[in-house]
């Protein structure tokens, strides 16, 4: 990558290929918890991840390239590590693991899209922006949400 332009195209793949691998991860992480909060937050998330990819595609019009994932290893390795509190965790330290899993997705996305849409900004491209400011400030509620049924678990 030799220009702004590129690293964005490359940044965007990134990103698109992590929302379409989290579309078959969080499944996983839904049929593993109980009923509750959890379990509804997990419902809502899946929901705008299969959003989010839609909107992706609609960035990736706004440069004129084709939408298409690059390999992540950053979500797989978050997606593996998920995969394995499942495999060995069970009740409350269950939902914890879940929930912190859940938690560090966030903040890779979160830290993606900052970047992302600031880019889109110093590109001058303000569809893209506007595009990734709403998936951004998506993200950021997903947290808050995460974070809310974390700390009133906690205290059960």
């Amino acid at each position: 990558m030799k220009t702004m332009a590129e690293a964005f195209h490359h940044t965007l793949r990134d990103i698109y290929y992590a929302e379409n691998a989290l579309t078959k991860a969080i499944p996983k992480m839904i049929d593993a918890i109980g009923e509750g909060d959890i379990k509804t937050a997990f419902k809502d998330h899946l929901k705008e991840t299969k959003a989010q990819v839609e909107i992706l595609k609609e960035v990736f019009s706004t440069i004129d390239k084709p939408e298409e994932g690059e390999k992540c290893d950053a979500i797989d390795g978050l997606i593996k590590e998920a995969e394995g509190i499942i495999k060995d965790a069970s009740g409350k330290a269950l939902a914890a693991c879940l929930i912190a899993a859940a938690q560090a997705v966030e903040h890779y996305e979160i830290a993606r899209y900052g970047t992302l849409r600031q880019w889109a900004k110093e590109l001058n491209n303000t569809e893209a922006h506007a595009l990734l400011t709403k998936i951004l400030d998506m993200e950021k509620a997903a947290n808050a949400k995460l974070t809310g049924i974390a700390v009133a678990a906690s205290r059960s």
